[in-house]
């Protein structure tokens, strides 16, 4: 992949909203969060297991994911296009069966796309502002505001497409009608609450797998967990462990942590080099005092904890 240079920033580049958000390693529960709710959508769901051998595939399926996300976040404008160009190719050969009525539908139907990048575009906002992330009410809409480029490069028209946090809320009211835990949810649920251990190579990363996926599963919306028929610790109990969890990994340093995935941010970073790049956002967690998921306040001496453009 070609990285981000000071002279192509990419789709985002270094001042949005994105680049801040990616980089963080709690973006691995966002995604397995991302994969339980877009589970919930019979017909979204279908087309991926009629297409893949999820069990066996879930793995790299994720990592195609998080490479996608990556090129997309921190690639060049090129190679973000031509990433784009290769899903919408992939959908179009792809199709998929409702078995009560026989419909026979492509995967690439604006509904499903919508709904798999809302729940991304969610799930990843959410991990973020409730681990810890101090993301303003106003930086929060314009994270949503800004994929509408990435909803653009899997064949969405961007004025169709959550804008603002507000109208994403209005979106999954408005879908939740639709969602159901059916067979292939449940199937989902199951592999990812009991990964085989051969296809995660080893138990130990076996034994993380499921602990991710148990947090994820834990951020999940009521609604969610009421569909799946499975509880939830009480909302206090799981933010602690999200914001436990994130500030943990936050302290690794980005070289050697386990994030989404390393290789993009830290050639993308070193490609703009020092003299090329602004300081995309300043963010000083030694004053942070969270009241709530991701609500940032000022502390006793005034230091701001948000996210602030240079200037």
């Amino acid at each position: 992949m070609t990285m981000a240079t000071g002279a192509d920033p990419g789709l985002f580049g270094p001042r949005s909203v994105t680049w801040q958000t990616h980089a963080d390693p709690m973006m691995w529960v966002a995604g397995i969060r991302a994969l339980y709710l877009q589970a919930l959508h019979p017909r979204a769901v279908r087309g991926v297991m009629q297409n893949s051998d999820f069990r066996k595939d879930a793995w790299g399926r994720l990592m195609r994911t998080a490479h996608f996300v990556g090129t997309t976040t921190y690639g060049t404008t090129e190679a973000a296009e031509k990433a784009g160009a290769r899903v919408r190719k992939i959908h179009t050969m792809l199709k998929a069966i409702d078995p009560d009525t026989g419909e026979r539908y492509g995967v690439d139907e604006p509904e499903l796309l919508l709904w798999v990048h809302c729940a991304e575009i969610d799930s990843y906002l959410h991990v973020a502002r409730r681990s810890g992330l101090p993301i303003s009410d106003e930086l929060a809409d314009r994270y949503v505001a800004e994929h509408r480029e990435s909803a653009r490069l899997v064949g969405l028209d961007p004025a169709g497409v959550p804008a603002s946090t507000a109208e994403l809320a209005a979106y999954f009211e408005k879908v939740r009608p639709e969602l159901v835990a059916g067979a292939e949810a449940r199937a989902v649920d199951d592999f990812l609450r009991r990964p085989p251990t051969h296809a995660l190579l080893v138990p130990a990363r076996a034994l993380l797998w499921r602990r991710v996926a148990d947090l994820a599963y834990a951020s999940l919306p009521p609604y969610a967990h009421d569909l799946y028929g499975r509880a939830a610790p009480a909302p206090a109990t799981v933010t602690r462990r999200l914001r436990l969890t994130g500030t943990a990994l936050r302290t690794i340093p980005a070289r050697v942590r386990w994030q989404l995935p390393p290789k993009h941010i830290l050639r993308a970073m070193a490609r703009l080099g020092p003299g090329s790049r602004p300081a995309p956002y300043k963010l000083d967690r030694r004053a942070a005092i969270l009241d709530g998921p991701g609500r940032a306040q000022r502390n006793n001496g005034g230091d701001s904890t948000r996210w602030r453009t240079p200037g």
